[in-house]
């Protein structure tokens, strides 16, 4: 049986509430992995460079 079989059949057996915290979890893993991507850096790196030159306005939430 893979790591993924297992896997896929330990989660079969997980209450409701169990399944949302591995689900929190595994979002949080995905997120955090595609946050330091080469291309997610250059995009903010650009992103200064175009705020610094003023010709992209600072926008805060």
């Amino acid at each position: 049986m893979s790591t993924v079989q297992e896997i896929e059949s330990a989660l079969s057996r997980l209450s409701p509430d169990e399944m949302r915290q591995v689900r929190e979890w595994l979002d949080q893993q995905l997120e955090d992995q595609l946050e330091l991507t080469p291309e997610f850096k250059a995009a903010i790196e650009s992103s200064e460079r175009e705020m610094a030159q003023g010709s992209r306005p600072r926008v805060r939430g």
